[in-house]
């Protein structure tokens, strides 16, 4: 029994009567015992509510894993449907047609719309955690596409059958936002998928700070760079990175620069000749664009016009080691009536406008010398255009869209020749 001055205030006895737990508490008044019980039960709701609470954040935990789970094996079917489709290709005996795959926008990913999610309670105690299970699956989702697109870009590479007529690009996806209105950034068009730097270039004109950074995801956080410092200023935003240097046009002049960002010096320099510079020939936006260089699956080009051409666009061969002109074709299209232009598999593919609106319209065949009019749309998100390029390692567009940097995936149609064609 309890001491003196205690009370029983609960007991527990096993089946044969044997007392196994007895709880007592002081012997105090009825108010005491009354504040007592409240406080008790005020403590019991609290230790029910964590519990609730627990429970619902291990059921959005449950459903968010089973999400991650589906799309793994979405992600695996489609590979083994990649897979037969690569096998089925060997024993056709007549022409087939394929489409490049269209990767998913990582900016559209369900992860908000499961199913009864919304619908959930919402205590305080879980937001957080509820905020970091989201953009964990968002990362996640986006890690999918990121992988799946740079596995594309790597079976293009070793596929000659990669080249084909442009038919589509995809939304956009915003990688970043900073700098000014205009400028330029890149990756390397050449080099092994291991390296994944990234060069930024703001503005356009008289620039010559150029920084590089490390990785892409060093680029979206701003860490992790170097800077290079141009021994000459740049003109316009039409720079391209091609096997370790950087072309580029001299502010001020129709001259090519070739900067060799390992050994930070210029390898070589020559002008253009008749080329326009100083806002001449620009595109529509102005911004000194006179010169454009570019890289597709062929090699370098430089786009621009001159007072021969009578301002009409100039697409030009360029030898990479001496920024000699191998060979030039007329497109017959103004130059000034062009937003932007992008090179791929040989076909200069022009923007009828760099704002709000605009689509590919224009596309020349340098393997044929002819052109014709299209009618591809694109989202201008940001509705300002100053840099637009290809890379035909990654299969991408790159853009500078008032102060964005965004890309876009491209659609392409080729046909593949079996064995026994010409």
């Amino acid at each position: 029994s309890p001491d003196e001055g205690w009370q029983v205030y609960t007991s527990a006895q096993a089946p044969d009567g044997k007392c196994l737990c007895t709880a007592v508490i002081p012997v105090q008044g009825t108010c005491s015992r009354d504040l007592r019980s409240h406080q008790l039960r005020q403590l019991m709701e609290k230790v029910q509510n964590i519990s609730q609470s627990m429970e619902v954040l291990d059921l959005r935990t449950y459903r968010d894993l089973q999400y991650v789970r589906n799309t793994e094996s979405l992600m695996k079917g489609l590979d083994s449907r990649l897979k037969v489709a690569a096998e089925s290709q060997k024993s056709l005996n007549a022409k087939s047609f394929q489409v490049s795959p269209r990767l998913p926008d990582a900016s559209r990913a369900p992860w908000d719309q499961l199913p009864g999610l919304a619908a959930l309670p919402e205590p305080a105690v879980l937001r957080d955690a509820t905020t970091r299970v989201g953009t964990l699956g968002r990362v996640l989702l986006s890690a999918v596409w990121v992988a799946e697109h740079l596995r594309g870009g790597q079976r293009a590479e070793h596929s000659r059958s990669g080249c084909g007529k442009l038919t589509g690009v995809s939304n956009p996806i915003t990688i970043r936002a900073s700098g000014s209105r205009f400028g330029s950034w890149m990756t390397d068009t050449m080099t092994p998928s291991t390296d994944s730097r990234v060069w930024y270039m703001d503005g356009y004109y008289k620039g010559r700070r150029v920084l590089e950074f490390r990785t892409l995801n060093d680029f979206v956080t701003g860490q992790n760079f170097v800077q290079h410092l141009l021994p000459h200023p740049w003109a316009g935003t039409g720079h391209v990175v091609f096997n370790g240097s950087l072309y580029y046009n001299k502010y001020q002049s129709n001259v090519a620069v070739k900067y060799h960002f390992r050994s930070r010096s210029v390898l070589v320099q020559r002008s253009l000749a008749g080329a326009g510079y100083n806002n001449t020939f620009p595109y529509s936006w102005g911004g000194f664009s006179d010169i454009d260089f570019m890289v597709d699956e062929s090699g370098l080009w430089a786009v621009y016009t001159t007072n021969q051409n009578a301002g009409n666009i100039v697409v030009s061969r360029v030898d990479p080691q001496t920024l000699e002109v191998l060979r030039s074709w007329d497109t017959g299209y103004p130059k000034r009536s062009a937003g932007e232009s992008f090179m791929i598999c040989g076909t200069l593919y022009v923007t009828n406008s760099h704002l709000a609106g605009a689509k590919i319209y224009f596309a020349y065949y340098t393997n044929t010398s002819s052109y014709e009019y299209t009618d591809i749309p694109f989202h201008n998100q940001y509705s300002h255009i100053s840099m637009l390029d290809y890379n035909p390692r990654e299969r991408v567009l790159y853009t500078w869209n008032n102060g964005h940097q965004v890309i876009y995936n491209v659609t392409l149609f080729h046909v593949i020749k079996t064995s026994g064609e010409l």
